[in-house]
């Protein structure tokens, strides 16, 4: 005997619900995360007019309709576009994430919460240019710090324990759904209207990691959270037409979020949302490599001035042994041919390599002319990771939540070279008062590839200190960016 299907409208998911009342009503006192979002910032823009100076990047940006120029409209950072904020936010979103130098999380899922920072100030700005033309009062830098935040949140506190890409999906889902509720928070939506942008955010078919693993590995990855940030945009203005939302999107039997895409399995959650993201995320400040090698590419420089001082080169070296924590093993142990940069910047034998043999890895030691040096890829070879579960254990703790690795160099003359353990990498919270004056270093080196001397002056007189930055107008500290 058949039964009916019930057609009566369920109460919203929790976890909707939850997000929209974080985003609507908590309020964030920790100065720690209004500190470390300033120089999160500061970093995640250095790290976009860095990517300007990559055409493969550059070709990318711009209006849908080449000429379009939108009046009021959100400015691109190191650009002269004036574009919609949905263009805007892919636009700032592809230059943040380019380079994969911008900040960290990892736990359960990786990902990089500053993406959502294309988003945030591309609607931020459209807003502020807007506001003014009807005579009204611009938003603040600080909501944009805010909002930074509470971005953070969403997307870390969701990654701490529900793993996407273990069913195949990419973390650029979590872009999406916090850029959606924080750009929803900035436009004005009700509670009933962010709860249903954030179900559409759910609805969407979501990306497949295709293009973070080999044999596909490709440039995808440097854009698509840029796609995921203005996806947002787009739903939160929908949601703000009236359009319906869907509240059961999670728990549905049969068509539901958990039943299609998350095995059956619903969301856990280890905290409430606060401000912890933002407090503890990881800043990429040496090296632009994906982050479960930080520590690892430290060693190997290190291990290279080791080399220099016995008189000696890779030529000399017969074996690497890596220890290693799981989620490295998974993500960037690789063998084979290397096709393109994306695929070099996920590879640990490489980017240990590249610092071995030259004591550097910057973002152009990932582009052909540098990796057709024949003993990259025999040094590669020689190269093995092994896990160490003590270091996977201190990579789930929350106390602790190291990303640790150890290099053993073996040379043909059998000697071994003492073992070089980096437990920390520089960008990591434990190591935070020696990282910040690096960040500050490496984010002047980026004004200085895009702005002349006297625009540098001016920006570093209107963003370096927290107590001027947050008094600005979103729109003329964007202004203070733009050629």
């Amino acid at each position: 005997m058949s039964s009916h299907i019930s057609n009566e409208r369920p109460q919203p998911d929790k976890v909707l619900a939850d997000i929209a009342d974080y985003v609507l009503n908590y309020e964030i006192k920790n100065d720690l995360a209004w500190k470390t979002a300033h120089y999160c910032l500061l970093d995640t823009i250095g790290c976009g007019l860095e990517a300007l100076t990559y055409p493969a990047c550059t070709k990318l940006l711009g209006p849908v309709v080449k000429g379009t120029i939108v009046p009021n409209g959100g400015k691109v950072p190191g650009t002269q576009f004036q574009l919609d904020p949905i263009q805007a936010a892919f636009n700032i979103g592809t230059i943040i994430r380019w380079l994969d130098f911008n900040d960290t999380w990892l736990a359960a899922e990786w990902g990089h919460p500053s993406d959502n920072l294309g988003g945030i100030l591309a609607t931020a700005d459209w807003l502020s240019r807007t506001n003014i033309a009807e005579g009204k009062a611009p938003l603040k830098m600080k909501q944009v710090l805010e909002a930074m935040i509470m971005a953070h949140e969403i997307q870390g506190v969701m990654a701490l324990e529900n793993s996407f890409n273990k069913v195949g999906l990419d973390h650029v889902l979590l872009v999406k759904l916090a850029s959606t509720a924080v750009v929803g928070k900035l436009i004005g939506l009700t509670r009933d209207e962010l709860i249903n942008a954030v179900s559409l955010a759910f609805v969407d078919g979501q990306s497949l990691r295709t293009y973070r693993h080999a044999p596909n590995t490709g440039s995808r990855k440097s854009w698509a959270a840029g796609d995921a940030t203005s996806r947002a945009v787009r739903l939160a203005l929908i949601a703000q037409t009236g359009e319906m939302g869907y509240p059961s999107v999670l728990t549905a039997k049969t068509w539901g979020f958990y039943d299609v895409s998350f095995k059956g399995n619903e969301f856990k959650f280890q905290r409430d949302y606060t401000s912890y993201v933002m407090e503890n995320v990881l800043f990429k400040i040496s090296f632009p490599a994906e982050f479960h090698s930080q520590t690892a590419v430290e060693a190997a420089m290190t291990l290279h001035h080791t080399l220099q001082d016995l008189g000696k080169t890779t030529d000399d070296i017969k074996k690497i042994t890596i220890r290693t924590h799981e989620a490295a093993i998974r993500i960037i142990d690789k063998k084979g041919p290397l096709n393109n940069p994306a695929d070099r910047d996920h590879c640990i034998q490489y980017m240990v390599a590249v610092p071995l043999i030259y004591g550097r890895l910057t973002a152009a030691d990932y582009e052909d002319s540098i990796a057709l040096d024949p003993r990259i890829d025999i040094l590669r070879d020689k190269i093995e990771c092994v896990e160490d579960v003590q270091f996977t254990t201190d990579y789930h703790n929350p106390e602790k939540r190291s990303i640790a690795n150890a290099l053993t160099v073996e040379l043909n003359d059998g000697t071994i070279l003492n073992e070089i353990e980096v437990e920390y990498p520089i960008g990591h919270k434990r190591r935070r008062e020696e990282g910040i004056p690096e960040l500050i270093k490496k984010y002047k080196i980026n004004l200085a590839r895009i702005f002349p001397e006297k625009q540098q002056r001016v920006v570093l007189e209107n963003s370096l200190e927290y107590d001027t930055l947050v008094n600005l107008n979103v729109n003329e500290f964007v202004d203070l960016l733009v050629i």
